[in-house]
């Protein structure tokens, strides 16, 4: 019998070590390593006999690669489709992380539901029937879907290999094991072995893999880093539980843009998708309240008009507050100090807290002109028109900057029914009719004149 090796890993990040140490010198955390097991026996390359390989057995000139008959699968979900870039890649492994009961199981069990191709669903977490029960609040007749409920991979892939589906889902990826490594499951040498299988047959086969991840409390895809290293597309699924709003993004995406934005409702029925989120960002409010400006920004090639919400007050404490939800706060301090500096408001012994509606995070610049608007408003506690909205950058100088497709976010507003947007004056408008009127400045003493 060979010698059992076994080496040392990281709990929380992964990190290799020869013995064992108090403190992981890479992510400094303690206690986190353990010793696990890496001896593994002689075993001959899984393949699925009935299905032939479909990856080029020699070189190619790039020139002559065919990728015609590389089309994408259709997951008949638009939000899903748009994040992973136009559908899902034939031989591609995705994988979706979250917060635990954020919906990620609903999700793909949901898109299992719909797909009319023939998908198996792994589950290492739940029965059969839990599964059954699920389903049929969302979709209860299908006929192209299976349930397997397996943890062992050796398993799962007779079983792949008698049905042959066209997607697997695996729920989830920390519940696998292997025969070949010795260690528990969810531990890092596991984690890798099990994943690196799934990537052997997904690449094979020409079978897209999707995966759910479990995550840390840093937020962080539990397991070792190298796994979002070695899957082509990483998903994140966010949101609040105690709002019924979810939103999906790409980390990373080997096939397409990581800008673009998903969003769903949680229903009783399941995850419905928001196709017009703008209305769902912005708050109905019955009279004109101070402190809300509304931005005209854009996700990926979506424009989106959200609303910005600021309130300013005189510091109680003798030492100002500073906070920002969804919004940088280091932006936040640095639109402040514009504000005191160029247009002389004293905000420095005041408390200054800044909310974006709909519990999205917004990284776009085209969101100061909004933020600025909506802290003169609640400092000078008189309301903005509500149907005035913003999109420009602000510099550290009081200038008004251009933003990048700002005919994307006129028509977005013009449809939306707003009367007036303000961009900066060094915007390359063209020369079209629109029914919204264009606001130009140029500096930040100029809004200030239109609004207090």
């Amino acid at each position: 019998m060979a010698k059992v090796k076994t080496t040392f890993f990281c709990q929380n990040c992964g990190s290799q070590y020869a013995k064992w140490q108090g403190q992981c010198t890479s992510c400094k955390e303690w206690n986190t390593i353990a010793e696990e097991v890496i001896q593994k026996p002689e075993k001959s390359d899984w393949k699925l006999p009935t299905t032939p390989s479909k990856r080029a057995a020699k070189p190619l000139l790039i020139n002559e690669i065919d990728t015609s008959q590389e089309a994408r699968l259709d997951l008949c979900d638009g939000e899903f489709n748009r994040v992973l870039g136009g559908g899902m890649v034939q031989g591609s492994l995705t994988l979706l992380g979250g917060e635990p009961g954020i919906g990620k199981s609903t999700l793909l069990l949901q898109m299992a539901l719909k797909l009319p191709y023939k998908t198996l669903y792994v589950s290492g977490e739940e029965s059969q029937k839990q599964i059954k029960m699920r389903a049929e609040r969302i979709n209860p007749s299908n006929n192209h879907c299976y349930i397997l409920t397996e943890t062992k991979t050796q398993n799962i892939f007779k079983q792949i290999e008698a049905l042959d589906p066209d997607i697997v889902v695996i729920d989830s990826i920390q519940t696998l094991h292997s025969d070949y490594i010795e260690s528990s499951a969810g531990s890092i040498s596991q984690i890798k072995e099990c994943t690196t299988e799934l990537i052997k047959f997904a690449k094979e086969t020409a079978t897209p893999v999707l995966l759910i991840g479990h995550i840390t409390k840093d937020g962080h895809i539990a397991g070792p880093k190298i796994l979002e290293h070695m899957v082509d597309t990483v998903l994140q699924f966010e949101g609040d539980r105690n709002h019924v709003f979810r939103i999906l993004r790409a980390n990373k995406n080997r096939f397409g843009s990581t800008n673009e934005l998903g969003i769903y409702e949680m229903q009783g029925s399941g995850l419905r998708e928001v196709s017009n989120p703008s209305e769902i960002l912005i708050s109905e409010k019955d009279g004109e309240l101070s402190g809300n400006a509304v931005a005209a920004t854009l996700e990926g090639l979506r424009p989106l008009m959200i609303e910005v919400q600021a309130l300013v007050s005189t510091a109680v404490y003798g030492t100002p507050q500073r906070s920002a939800t969804g919004f940088n706060a280091k932006r936040l301090n640095m639109l402040l100090a514009v504000l005191e500096k160029r247009a002389g408001f004293r905000l420095g012994a005041k408390d200054v807290f800044l909310n974006i509606t709909g519990g999205i995070t917004v990284d776009d610049p085209a969101i100061d002109l909004a933020v600025v608007a909506a802290i003169l408003s609640s400092n000078e506690d008189v309301a903005l028109e509500s149907d005035y909205c913003f999109a420009a950058e602000v510099g550290l100088s009081g200038e008004i900057r251009p933003v990048q497709r700002v005919e994307q976010r006129i028509l977005e507003a013009e449809k939306l029914g707003f009367s007036t947007i303000f961009i900066s004056k060094y915007n390359k408008i063209p020369l079209k009719k629109t029914g919204i009127k264009i606001q130009l400045i140029s500096k930040i003493e100029d809004l200030v004149g239109f609004l207090v």
